[in-house]
Parts: C-alpha cells; structure tokens; sequence
C-alpha cells in the first residue's frame, strides 16, 4: 500500500478508468468527476424501447492489455463481463464481391484462395513480417515518450526500422497484394484512427494483425460493460465517481502547480494531482486559461491535424434482420471517398458505411425477433464549416438508401420503431469533443511518440494526460495502455516523494 495520496480525474472514460483501478488498488485516494449522467465516456450506452446501443467503440481487440489491468488491481477481468468471439470478425461488401475474415489463418487463405487465387500464401508472409513489427513496436506502445532522448533509446531504435517510414498503409500492403480490394480488407481499419489508407503511416499495418492474431471481441450487453466493469472495481477499492459533476477549470498556483480543481456548480476540490481524461483540445483549452499555457495555446491546437468525424444512426428494427454482426460496406470509389473526407472536407455522395448488428450475436440488446443497429459514415470534422442543421436529414436518407442496397435489405426505413443521429455538430456540443474529431488528433508521424501530447503534462505540474489524445493514441488498447502509462508514471512521482521525505 502507498501513501494515500489525493487524486481527482476528471471524465470516466476507459483512459481515466485504467488509470483509476491502477491507482485505488495501490492505495491512493481517487475522485473521478464526470460530466455526463453515465461512464464510460465514448464507451459507454443508451437504451431507448427496449433497444441497447454502444454509443461509440464497438470493436474489442487485444482482450489481453485489459485482461493484464484487471489483474494488476488484483482482479479477473473475466469475473465481471462475458466475452464473445466474433466470427467471421466482420464481412466486407464492395460492389462485385463479399470478403468474410476469419482469424484462423486456414479459413482465411480459403477466403483469399476463393476470391484472389494465388495471393493466400502472401497472408502468411503478412501476418509473419508484421508479428515481427508488433514485437519490436509493442515496447513504445507500453512506455512513455517524454524526451527526444528516448527516440536513442534500444527499445526505440529497433522498432525505427519497423515504422516504414516514408511508406503509407497503403504501399505496405501493397507488398503483399495486388488487388485494391484485398489491400483494402487489411487497411480499411485506419478509420479507427480517422485516416486514411493512402496518408495513414505504414507503421499502422499492426491494427489488421491485431485482429487476425487475436480476434475480435463483443462482451455480453455491449462494450459499454467494459467501462461499467471498471467503474465497478474502483469504487471496490474504495474509489468515488461523482456523475452529473462537470468540471470548469483546474487551480493553479503560482508556480502553475495543480492545487484543485473549480466544479461547474462553483465548488473548489483540493487535490494534488490531477488526470485529465477530457477530450484533449476540448479539455485543455477550456480548462487552462489561454496565457497560461506554454504549449497547446489555442492558436497552436487550431494548426494540429485532427481525425474525421461520424454520422451515427442507431435504430431499432422491428423485425430481425440478416446481417452479420459486423458489415463494412465500401463505396464504389474508396479512395474519391476518404479523399473528400479528408482533404476536400466535403460530403461524399457515395460515403462508406460501417453497420454493427449485434443483436446477431447478443440477443440481449434488442427485443425478441427485433434488431439493434448500429450505423455509422466516416465524415468531415467540423473544420469543414458543413452546416449540419440542413444537411442532416439529406445524409441520412442517403446513408438508410446505401445500406438498403449494399446490405440487400430492401424497405428497411419501413421496420425502424426508434431512431438517433448523432452528427458532427453534436459531437462537439453534446459529448465535448473537439471540432466533432471522433478519433482525436491524427496519428501522422509529427503527431506520435514524443510529438504527441506527454503523459505528463509540462506545462502544469500535478497534471497527467489519459485518453486517445496522449501517447500512444486512439483506439481502445492504445487508451488502455495509456491509463496504464500515466498509472504508473504518477506511482513513480509518489515513490520519488516519499524517498526525499525519508531523506
């Protein structure tokens, strides 16, 4: 057991929440403030008629790294959720073929053989140079980046090589495969970072091998069970998450040292650290005044590079429908579409659709013989200026016509008994995510390792950084691990402490 020291962090999201089981199981007196009426942040639910929906993440990969935090509180992950394996892991729709992946690599090449003949070996040779490329880039993955210094260090200078630098996600593929559609199947997973294949650094290959290594996961009730799982263990250890509990600014004193922190409501809170677990820019410039901040001032986050948004649908169907738990439907022009995305910030006319149906896996989100849906279109952030106020109802008939034809479902619009959208804008105004960025900053190399916002923020001392929006990024083992980073890295200032106290 450590010195119970106070901690507050604020936003109950899987960053913030690793980092909390982490800490009250050492001991220290943790306080998560949390903005919303519910945890989990982006990883979190709603219910509406009798329907489930995961508001955001809804791809579990790499069950380990949580499996590995559970047990560093001293708990079984196991014990408080049920975990299924998805197969096959998602199926892909282009124009002219269906491609179902499989992580057992013989249903794999079959799959490949099928449609591709000749290129199934070339799976293997894939899956074999970038197992290597995890090995060597695991260790910067786990480990904090805090000093140009540790680009030296051994563990960094052996995975250099493995970031193929100057190569995209796109040219490493096209290593191992020649059709588009193919390279597709293991590059349409930059989303989950708000890239695009073509600008994505190659280095980014792992997070199709991620998948086809270790599956893809759905936790019984949704991955929002993830979160409410590690809620539930912090305040086993004696943790308090206050809900409905804002917070407006950190206090500092004069030498720009966390002291507390300012509630909506006015309240202050002594503590004497803090983790952010806010949307990056959202947070930091809202909750630093703007001259007292050396880095990230508002004209700087306004010069960053941001991820894309999402135009979500989540609705309800009357009837049970035939579709795979998870279907990517792609546009005709996959490149013309992140392209507009991306670089002209315009909606596409043919966009790309992800569709979650996990009633076909989970009979416990959806009422008997009716179906969850989950749907959502990669779109511009809100640095677009798209008015969304008149485009959201035109997008979304379009988006309901895409998946009516590409998903062969027809009339689908005529089974819906309850509907949300979500756009961009309200990304922005109703979650607090900066300029409706779902996946954050991006992740081009001028953005990762030391050029990502620290673990431990300079700026401000007490004040630690969680979430998509530090080293290593987005995407939930990369939060994970960044909870588990700044966890330990706050331990480490502890034991300092103690060991000049007892000096």
């Amino acid at each position: 057991m450590m010195k119970n020291g106070r901690i507050a962090i604020i936003g109950a999201g899987p960053g913030g929440l690793a980092a909390a089981m982490i800490l009250a199981a050492r001991g220290m007196d943790v306080t998560i403030y949390e903005k919303q009426p519910y945890v989990g942040g982006r990883t979190s639910s709603f219910t509406d008629k009798g329907f489930t929906f995961d508001l955001g993440p809804t791809f579990f990969s790499m069950p380990y790294i949580l499996e590995e935090i559970f047990d560093s509180a001293g708990r079984n992950l196991h014990d408080y959720v049920t975990l299924h394996e998805i197969a096959p892991m998602y199926t892909l729709k282009f124009d002219d073929m269906t491609i179902q992946a499989s992580r057992e690599p013989e249903k794999m090449k079959a799959e490949i053989a099928r449609l591709f003949p000749g290129d199934e070996h070339n799976y293997d040779r894939f899956m074999s140079d970038t197992r290597r490329k995890m090995g060597a880039l695991t260790p910067i993955l786990q480990t904090p980046f805090p000093s140009l210094l540790d680009y030296m260090r051994p563990r960094t200078l052996r995975a250099l090589p493995e970031l193929e630098l100057g190569k995209t996600l796109y040219d490493v593929l096209s290593n191992y495969f020649d059709d588009d559609r193919l390279k597709l199947s293991f590059t349409f997973q930059s989303k989950y970072l708000g890239m695009s294949p073509w600008e994505c650094p190659g280095a980014f290959s792992i997070l199709s091998f991620m998948e086809h290594e270790w599956g893809i996961y759905h936790p019984a009730g949704g991955l929002n069970q993830l979160t409410k799982a590690m809620a539930a263990v912090v305040e086993e250890y004696g943790g308090t998450i206050h809900l409905n509990t804002g917070v407006k600014q950190f206090v500092l004193d004069e030498k720009r040292r966390v002291k507390g922190i300012e509630l909506d409501s006015g309240e202050t809170v002594d503590t004497e650290h803090v983790i952010m677990n806010a949307d990056f820019a959202d947070g930091i410039s809202k909750m630093i005044p703007d001259a007292a901040r050396k880095k990230y001032r508002d004209a700087d986050l306004a010069k960053k590079k941001y991820s894309c948004s999402t135009f979500m649908i989540y609705a309800g169907l009357s009837e049970r429908i035939p579709l795979d738990h998870h279907t990517i439907l792609f546009a005709e022009d996959y490149k013309k579409n992140v392209e507009e995305i991306s670089d002209h910030l315009i909606l596409s006319d043919d966009p790309s659709i992800y569709v979650q149906h996990a009633s076909a896996t989970d009979e416990s989100v959806a009422p008997a013989g009716k179906s969850a849906l989950y749907i959502l279109a990669p779109v511009p952030n809100n640095f677009s200026g798209i008015d969304w106020e008149g485009e959201k109802e035109t997008f979304r008939q379009l988006i309901w016509k895409q998946v009516a034809a590409k998903a062969g479902i027809d009339k689908i619009e005529e089974l819906i008994e309850t509907e949300t959208v979500l756009t961009p804008a309200d990304w922005q105004q109703q979650k607090h995510v900066f300029q409706g960025a779902t996946f954050n900053l991006a992740h081009n190399l001028r953005q990762m390792m030391y050029f990502r916002p620290h673990n431990q923020y300079e700026d401000v001392d007490g004040l630690w950084l969680v979430g998509g929006g530090t080293h290593p990024g987005s995407g939930l083992p990369t939060i994970f691990e960044s909870g588990r980073i700044t966890a330990n890295l706050l331990t480490d200032s502890y034991k300092k402490t103690a060991r000049k106290e007892e000096a």
